[in-house]
């Protein structure tokens, strides 16, 4: 029997899961919390296998309240249970000490598979997070495929300011081919029309400053 704790701020949520699981024969709800300083009182005093975790929670939030259930009981588990699917909070859960994270509008089946997985010390992700997850990584990474070097961001603050190709060879003692061939290998870095205005790009991502 995996025994469960549920930590959610919305009474009328955790009365559905209850009633949801109320003939589970492998899953049980001993105990639920409506803010994240009872929430790990109740943790401590019952000792559950899995802790279902809002994020925000009156008091202590879900981040800080899995930390320390983390810090206190290892062989504990935690997933997010919550509305946020950006890759942020994700992260920030699982830098916590989170194994699992679910979206609250994807279905007791997802949730009743996330219980079963965590409660064995295997990560689950809710399918939606996962797809939100693999953009973050793909964003990044062409961000850092995309990475000016200094002398170029500092070419392109100075094209922010207003100053012509050969201003700029002249303020910072390079020769004007060489300025035009840094702005070509921004535009490239960037991934931008060979066309655009450099100078209204640099004001529009604060590049002008």
């Amino acid at each position: 029997m995996i025994k469960v704790v549920i930590g959610e701020d919305h009474q009328s949520l955790i009365d559905g899961l209850a009633s949801f699981f109320e003939n589970d024969t492998n899953i049980k709800i001993i105990g639920s919390a409506l803010n994240g300083e009872d929430l790990f009182d109740l943790v401590v005093a019952l000792r559950p296998r899995v802790v279902l975790m809002d994020i925000r929670m009156p008091k202590q939030d879900g981040f800080f309240t899995t930390k320390k259930i983390k810090q206190r009981f290892k062989s504990i588990h935690v997933i997010a249970f919550t509305m946020f699917d950006q890759p942020a909070a994700v992260n920030k859960m699982l830098d916590a000490g989170a194994i699992g994270y679910i979206l609250k509008n994807s279905g007791l089946k997802i949730m009743t598979e996330a219980i079963e997985t965590v409660a064995k010390g295997i990560p689950y992700f809710d399918p939606n997070v996962l797809v939100n997850l693999e953009k973050e990584k793909r964003k990044q990474k062409n961000q850092k495929q995309g990475r000016l070097s200094k002398r170029e961001r500092e070419i392109l603050i100075l094209i922010g300011q207003g100053l012509k190709s050969q201003e700029i060879a002249d303020k910072l003692s390079i020769t004007l081919n060489t300025v035009n061939t840094h702005r070509k290998n921004i535009i490239r870095k960037l991934n931008l029309e060979p066309n655009t205005d450099l100078k209204q790009y640099a004001i529009e991502r604060r590049y002008d400053f």
